[in-house]
Order: structure tokens, then C-alpha cells, then sequence
């Protein structure tokens, strides 16, 4: 396609995308690359995006980056999973945690043991036979080399940009100023460079797009196409507001559901983050907007703010010269905190196949085609949320119950509901524990265990269960709280 070397890499946009992308490149890939980011103060950041999933401490351990630092500088709390609340019926409540449940077998995972438990009275909850699931309940945190757990964290996403510009700033060029115009070459229709209001001409052999919803390089100037997933995805808007905290924080985010959406709660240090995901059909923006505001915990410190979306992703994420990241490659909304996290594997998986000596279309084919794999996954374990509930009680949640889903989350509830198995696709990024625990803690329980699960007796696997169970009670018992652990390890007010 083009076989002049890369040497000079351009993102187009701060914010979370624009500063992991220049963080990641300018301290992997070393030397060999001139990384410029342009972007304006003048530009706001979405920046509801506060809660993260638990590979992004794989790519902090690759950045050097200092733990403890980079919590103080963000006001970070940790986090071991979500609290779903009335999703599968009205006043049910579950936990979708980051841990590991039980044991499983080369034959079947551990919710196979738990189902027979059940036929023979050992009426326990699923959860009970997670570690991080028991802390979160109990508001409680910590972890060492002896006793590790499974986290992630909850952040203020304008500070996490601030403090990676700050990590990477001696090694990238930061250009201040809006863009006007980008500019193509004739022969090819690549990417030539960006003119910015003040006339300045920022050239580069190759884009990076963080400029959120407009994609103002990847679909504005390549009209790259948009894949719409509204019809399985039906919510289209959010409003978004701070509070102050009236209570230590707890380790996890909670995910409330109402007659038109639901609302997130993510506990920072210093406040908490709010908002009410919503369909813009069952519900006016003003109605969300009282909805939100008379189900909060603290005084607002900020004025809501509304957000429109469109659920769905670009056609490509790599187009000729340009790579999308962030809310300029799409949106699959935040109910699973996966946005950071799609910014991170989009980031890994272009310096894995970056093009040093040229974009040739294989690169492009393959960085495509893997992402397309981990976004269908990562919809369809979104899309299942709405779809498995019993809940009958509004319009919205009528048309969720109804609605056709995508055949391959279908087979996966079909699969589950008459067997009780779950087979991974290569793109998921969430494993068999995490489908699992959504399904059983919104009423869909198997017609079936496998059987290999009766090669225990009745006796053996009583003990089996109740040593799980004893053995997580120790554990946590020991634990502090989770603000005494924050106090002592990353306190951002010390």
C-alpha cells in the first residue's frame, strides 16, 4: 500500500485515548519514533469513563508506571467488580466480580458442582465461592504477594490523562490548537497532515485519531462508515454528574437499573461519579436528569451534563494510514467499563503490528479483524444484560426482553440454558466466570450440570463446597477495610 517508512506518528486528540496512545508509544517503541500529539484545551473531554477492568495493570507494569503514584495523582479507589441491581427482576441484586469462583475441572466449570449442590439442598449463593465477591460485599481490601487478588480500579479520567501527559512529556511533543483541516494525498488518499486554525501545518507519516465522536480523521476526512448497534444496544444518552462523598468508599461500581436505563455509581477518593445511561425513546433528557438526581448519595458538586451517543463502531478501526482509539472508533456503552480498556488493546495490538517500514494491507487486515472479534464479544456480553430479565414492568424493559440479540450471544443463552456450558469466542475478553455470573445472578440457571460432577459423592462434594466456603471466610476476615488499605497505601490527600 505505501512503502515509505513510519517514523513520524501524529495523534490527532488528548484526553485518556491521546495520552495512553502517546505513553505507550513513545516509552515501547522507544527511539525509532517522533511522537507529536495535538490537541486543545479549549476542547473538553467526555470523561465519564472512571472505572476500568483489570488488564490495565498489565500495561502499567509494561509503562514502569509507579502504583502508588499514579493512584495519589487520580484520586483511584480499587475495584473487584460491579454491583448489578434490579436487572434480572425488581429488588435483585448481584455481584459481577473479578474473581475466580470455586474450582472447576478439565470437564466442567465450578457452576456445575454449585448446580448440584443445589439438587441435593446446599442452597448457597453462586457467590459465596469467590474471594474478591466476599470483599466486595463486606466493603473490604487488600492484597500481597501471599494473598494476591484480582482488581482493577476506579479513576478520575481527566487526572489519568494529566498524569500520563505529565510520564510521557519529556519524549513527546505536545502542539496546543484546534484542527481546521486534514489533508490527503492525491495519489493514495493517505493522510498527509493536520492544518490547525493558527495555520500551523502538522505533518506525519501516520495518524492516530482521539478526537471522541466527530473521528474527525477516520471518518471525516476517510469516511470510514459506522456499524449501527442501536437495535440491540437501545440507549442512546447519559447524563453525567459529581458528588461529594457522604462514606468510605467502597471496591466496587455499582449498576442500578430503572424503567429507562440505569444509573452508574463509581467511589473515588475525593467524590463519587454518577450518571444515568438511558433510551431516549422511553425517557426525555430532563426525566433522566430528576431520575438521576433524586437517586443520588451526596450533594452534587457539579452541574449534569448530557451526552449523546450512538451505540455501534467504525467499519474499519485501522484505515489506511489512520488507527481510531477511543470514542473515535466507536461506543459500546459503559456498563462493563470496557472503554479504557478497548483504548488499551487497540493501542498493544498496533504497536504489535506497527508498520516501521510501511502500511502493507495484511497489517491492516489482521489488526481489523481482531478487533472486530473482541468487539462482537464484548457487545454480545453487554447486549445480554438487557436481554436476560424477567423484568416486564416498562416499556423499555419489554422491548429489551423481546428484541432480537445477535446469533452468537442467542446460541451462548441457548447453549447455557440447556446444557450449562459456556464455550469462549477468541475475541472474548471476559471469561467463562464473568458470563456465568451475569446469567445465574439474572435468573438463568441451566436445566442441567455435566455429569461428570457425579463422580463426587454426595459426601465428598458436601465437604468440597463447604472447604470453599471456609477457606474464602478466613481470607477475608483478615482483610482491613477498603479505606483503611487506601489510607495506608495510596491516600491522595496525605
Amino acid at each position: 500500500m505505501n512503502s515509505e517508512k513510519v517514523k513520524n506518528v501524529v495523534i490527532a486528540g488528548g484526553g485518556t485515548a491521546g495520552w495512553m496512545a502517546a505513553a505507550s508509544l513513545s516509552k515501547l517503541l522507544g527511539k525509532s519514533l517522533n511522537i507529536t500529539l495535538v490537541e486543545s484545551d479549549e476542547i473538553g473531554t467526555v470523561g465519564v469513563g472512571e472505572a476500568t477492568i483489570p488488564p490495565i495493570r498489565t500495561l502499567h507494569k509494561l509503562l514502569n508506571i509507579d502504583e502508588q503514584a499514579f493512584m495519589r495523582a487520580t484520586n483511584s479507589t480499587f475495584k473487584l467488580g460491579i454491583e448489578f441491581s434490579h436487572w434480572g427482576q425488581k429488588n435483585d441484586s448481584y455481584i459481577h466480580s473479578f474473581g475466580v469462583t470455586g474450582k472447576e475441572c478439565w470437564a466442567g466449570e465450578f457452576h456445575h458442582f454449585w448446580l448440584r449442590g443445589k439438587e441435593l439442598g446446599i442452597n448457597v449463593p453462586f457467590g459465596d465461592y469467590c474471594y474478591e465477591l466476599q470483599a466486595s460485599k463486606q466493603g473490604k481490601f487488600a492484597f500481597s504477594a501471599n494473598s494476591p487478588m484480582n482488581f482493577a480500579y476506579h479513576l478520575d479520567a481527566t487526572l489519568y490523562a494529566q498524569f500520563l501527559r505529565d510520564f510521557c512529556a519529556d519524549v513527546v511533543t505536545r502542539i496546543e490548537g484546534k484542527i481546521a483541516t486534514v489533508n490527503k494525498h492525491t495519489n493514495n488518499g493517505f493522510i498527509r497532515s493536520l492544518t490547525l486554525e493558527s495555520g500551523q501545518e502538522v505533518e506525519g507519516d501516520f495518524f492516530i485519531d482521539c478526537t471522541g465522536f466527530k473521528g474527525l480523521l477516520i471518518e471525516g476526512a476517510l469516511h470510514t462508515g459506522y456499524e449501527d448497534w442501536s437495535h440491540w444496544l437501545p440507549c442512546d444518552s447519559a447524563v453525567a454528574v459529581q458528588t461529594q462523598s457522604t462514606s468510605d468508599p467502597l471496591p466496587y461500581t455499582r449498576a442500578t437499573a430503572h424503567d429507562f436505563g440505569w444509573q452508574w455509581r463509581i467511589p473515588l477518593q475525593n467524590r463519587v461519579g454518577n450518571g444515568m445511561v438511558f433510551c431516549s425513546r422511553y425517557a426525555s433528557d430532563e426525566q433522566a436528569k430528576q431520575a438521576l438526581l433524586a437517586n443520588l448519595e451526596g450533594d452534587p458538586i457539579t452541574e449534569p451534563r448530557v451526552i449523546k451517543f450512538k451505540t455501534g463502531r467504525r467499519r474499519k478501526g485501522w484505515n489506511k494510514n489512520c488507527v481510531a482509539l477511543g470514542l473515535a472508533s466507536g461506543f459500546v456503552e459503559p456498563l462493563e467499563s470496557t472503554s479504557i480498556h478497548l483504548i488499551m488493546t487497540g493501542i498493544v495490538r498496533l504497536m504489535r503490528l506497527f508498520p516501521f517500514d510501511g502500511v502493507r494491507q495484511s497489517g491492516i487486515d489482521e489488526y481489523n479483524e481482531k478487533l472486530t472479534s473482541e468487539l462482537h464479544s464484548i457487545r454480545d456480553f453487554i447486549v445480554l444484560h438487557y436481554k436476560v430479565t424477567q423484568r416486564d414492568d416498562s416499556d423499555f424493559w419489554r422491548h429489551c426482553q423481546s428484541m432480537e440479540v445477535p446469533d452468537t450471544l442467542a446460541h451462548k443463552i441457548h447453549l447455557f440454558k440447556e446444557t450449562g456450558r459456556v464455550f469462549l469466542d477468541d475475541g472474548d475478553i471476559f471469561r467463562v466466570d464473568s458470563w456465568t455470573q451475569v446469567m445465574l445472578g439474572q435468573g438463568l440457571e441451566p436445566k442441567q450440570y455435566h455429569r461428570i460432577v457425579n463422580e463426587m459423592s454426595e459426601e465428598e462434594l458436601t465437604r468440597f463446597l463447604a472447604g470453599l466456603r471456609s477457606a474464602i471466610e478466613q481470607r477475608v476476615n483478615q482483610l482491613p477495610s477498603h479505606q483503611q488499605f487506601i489510607t495506608r497505601y495510596c491516600n491522595a490527600s496525605a
